[in-house]
């Protein structure tokens, strides 16, 4: 089949012969009257000339024939506006956006109809919403228009006599993190794991939508955290939370830029928070038990490090991690052990850098280091390691304790204190 008239009238159709394309698309229809497009196409150029009503009979057949087009129902939603049947439009409009969400133009017409029917409050979350499709399809100005029209609708501010009068508006219903679709937690995703840049030029637009979005500042919390700016870090989630998006993301990073502050406890109390909103989040346990190691609380630490690893097994920064407390603990071969696990995981993904800092902590614990080899007596040596059961960091901290607290002695003379220590201990 050639199609040759209905593709005769989209050519007219584009020179705005709205007569003559009506006209090969009416005779396309009659060799093939089951053309849902054609119908669709006459519909448009029906609308273009001025004639509605037979616009909107058109979509109607072309919607006969494909119940599924969304195109059809936003064509008919608008037609339907213009002859003022806004009942009839709206339930066009939600069709097609249940068809498909992220049609931002069925979001800005939803709120276009919901302007006109007088529910503001919801015409705004209608208008964000199609502002935030556009930003996510790049669409600069069609999310600058949805802009103006919040700017439009949004309240003025008015005086403290004159706000007695009027009773308070309704606070927006904040747009929560849903699916993985949803645009704002790609972005906040984009910033954590270091895209900076796009997710600023991205998030510039976003706290112009909404000066008042908990999940903008959230993000840019994010951003000033990957840029060492911890206080207004702080300052972005603290208003997030005014702003009503309480996430564990929130609690999650401001945990992490308190820890940077040294504010340990604060921390700690924010990953809590974060593990009550997401009990199964590995990386929030990894995160806690780094504040606990912190705050010398090394038992705390393993613990939670331990629970991560339950929920990913594959980690290797937790085994990393549990293996610097266990060494605090003096838990050499499980120290050795992790550390191990933690080396062959960061090998497989060739992230070398952490496969060098595990190596480098490794031997700490299995190589003696050139001050150890120093004292004159090997025998004193050799009795030291056995005493510390052959691990190097252990002995090496002992003569550094003794050293700090009788400085200026020899080699010879911390050694023989260490093992005197050791000896003594043991014996009481």
């Amino acid at each position: 089949m050639t199609q040759e008239y209905y593709n005769r009238g989209l050519e007219k159709a584009k020179e705005k012969d709205y007569a003559g394309a009506i006209s090969d698309f009416t005779q396309e229809l009659q060799l093939n009257p089951y053309f849902a497009e054609a119908y669709l196409q006459r519909g448009l150029a029906y609308y273009d000339s001025g004639n509605i009503l037979h616009a909107v009979s058109d979509y109607t057949e072309a919607l006969k024939l494909d119940s599924q087009n969304i195109q059809v129902y936003y064509s008919r939603a608008l037609a339907r506006m213009v002859l003022k049947n806004i009942p009839s439009a709206m339930d066009d409009v939600e069709r097609a956006i249940r068809i498909d969400y992220s049609y931002a133009a069925a979001h800005n017409l939803r709120g276009t109809l919901l302007r006109k029917s007088g529910d503001i409050h919801n015409a705004i979350f209608s208008f964000k919403k199609a502002a935030e499709l556009y930003l996510q399809q790049k669409d600069g100005e069609n999310c600058r228009l949805c802009m103006e029209k919040i700017k439009q609708l949004q309240p003025k501010p008015q005086s403290v006599a004159s706000s007695k009068l009027t009773s308070p508006k309704p606070t927006l219903k904040p747009l929560g993190i849903v699916s993985e679709g949803d645009y704002f937690k790609q972005l906040i995703e984009k910033a954590e794991n270091g895209d900076i840049r796009e997710a600023l030029e991205s998030l510039g637009w976003a706290m112009e939508v909404d000066s008042q979005d908990g999940k903008a500042y959230c993000c840019r919390g994010v951003i000033r955290c990957k840029q060492g700016q911890f206080t207004d870090a702080i300052s972005d989630f603290n208003q997030a939370l005014r702003f009503n998006f309480h996430d564990a993301i929130v609690y999650r990073n401001r945990g992490k830029a308190r820890l940077q502050m040294g504010d340990n406890q604060g921390a700690i109390a924010d990953f809590n928070l974060a593990l009550e909103l997401e009990p199964k989040n590995a990386m929030m346990y990894v995160a806690r038990g780094n504040a606990h190691r912190s705050t010398g609380n090394y038992l705390k630490a393993t613990q939670d490090y331990t629970k991560a690893l339950e929920f990913n097994p594959d980690d290797a920064q937790a085994y990393y991690n549990r293996g610097l407390a266990n060494t605090h603990i003096e838990e050499m071969q499980s120290a050795i052990d992790d550390y191990q696990k933690a080396a062959s995981i960061f090998c497989e993904q060739e992230d070398w850098k952490n496969y060098q800092q595990v190596l480098d902590n490794l031997k700490k614990i299995t190589v003696p280091s050139k001050d150890l080899t120093k004292p004159k007596s090997a025998l004193q040596r050799q009795k030291l390691l056995r005493l510390v059961g052959g691990y190097w960091e252990i002995a090496e901290r002992l003569i550094e304790d003794a050293k700090y607290q009788y400085p200026g002695m020899s080699e010879d003379w911390y050694m023989e204190k260490v093992i005197n220590d050791i000896e003594r201990d043991r014996n009481n």
